[in-house]
């Protein structure tokens, strides 16, 4: 068999294609890939700004995105931007981050389970609120951590996009996880909670609130979701113990891929309801966490087709292995 076998595999909530590598051996060296830092000049302004010791809200943007559409809906708006107030501003969008107590330049997985409890509590509350105002159709939340994976501070943030409209990835799942419901008659994401603990080729971590595990068709190698059993849309809908579930599970996780591949980039994502949609039967709010490992290529790039030179099966096994050989204390509770 010729080495580099793709294998399609296709998601069964967007209908999305991955090419996924199955027959070319894991060599750890080839993707154990340090975070790098942040060249802040000595200066990191998450640290003094805004003022205060703890967990603090900082905007960086009121107004961060002008729609203007296509090119040639562009050309037949006038060219000037009028002036508004912040308040309107903010209607079409704006950039905020959550940061951590100043001098917090440690990974999510090592600042402890207060931390990262307060941090999660933050994006619930700014949830809530954006749902409340409905300037806004969607609230992205991401992680970029380290330099290769966009990061533009070493310090321990969650970014919050307004933005104007709902995103490509989450509009279809939107529409996959509706027909889901309606094909097979649940939510695609409790299957997905029910099924994965009996596949444990694919499964990272368990407890009685969580299932983490590497989706069948990985887009990004070990890429791993967090997805809470209880069925809820909205993450500003949820509960203490929510958040308290949600970041040990993170801990977990994190930590595990820190040991694996040596404190890893990484983008950690939220997928959660939109702030206008009624998707409480349907959608089912998780974190994604994509480890940046590798450049993207033409293929991927030409195609829209993502490749992902390590199966989520062996991903897993590395993972599982590897923790168990440091004689690290994650992945306890993995089932």
């Amino acid at each position: 068999m010729a080495a580099g076998l793709f294998e399609l595999r296709k998601d069964a909530i967007t209908g999305w294609w991955v090419a996924t590598i199955v027959d070319r051996a894991f060599h750890r060296d080839r993707f154990a890939r340090a975070a790098e830092s942040v060249d802040d000049g000595g200066d990191c302004q998450n640290c003094r700004l805004p003022a205060g010791d703890g967990i603090r809200l900082r905007t960086l943007k009121d107004f961060a995105f002008h729609l203007v559409g296509t090119d040639e809906e562009a050309r037949d708006r006038d060219a000037s931007v009028a002036q508004v107030s912040l308040g309107d501003a903010r209607a079409s969008g704006s950039w905020r981050t959550i940061v951590a107590p100043p001098r917090e330049h440690r990974a999510l997985h090592a600042v402890g389970s207060e931390v990262i409890e307060g941090l999660l509590a933050e994006v619930r509350t700014a949830l809530a609120n954006a749902r409340v105002t409905a300037q806004t159709d969607h609230l992205q939340v991401v992680q970029n951590w380290g330099a290769q994976a966009g990061a533009r501070t070493n310090h321990l943030c969650l970014d919050l996009y307004d933005l104007p409209q709902i995103p490509h990835r989450i509009a279809e799942e939107l529409g996959g996880a509706a027909r889901f419901v309606i094909r097979e008659g649940e939510c695609p994401w409790c299957r997905l909670v029910r099924d994965e603990p009996n596949r444990p080729d694919r499964l990272v971590w368990q407890d009685d609130s969580t299932v983490a595990f590497a989706p069948f068709a990985s887009r990004s190698s070990f890429e791993v979701w967090i997805v809470p059993r209880r069925h809820e849309a909205d993450f500003g809908r949820s509960t203490d113990r929510d958040i308290a579930a949600t970041g040990e599970a993170l801990r977990q996780v994190l930590g595990a891929l820190a040991v694996t591949l040596d404190g890893p980039p990484y983008n950690l994502v939220l997928h959660t309801a939109p702030l206008r949609e009624q998707v409480d039967a349907t959608y089912h709010w998780h974190w994604e966490i994509h480890p940046r490992l590798r450049e993207i290529a033409g293929l991927e790039l030409g195609t829209g087709l993502p490749v992902n030179p390590v199966s989520p099966e062996d991903a897993v096994e590395e993972l599982i292995a590897r923790t168990r050989q440091s004689g690290s204390r994650v992945l306890e509770a993995s089932g």
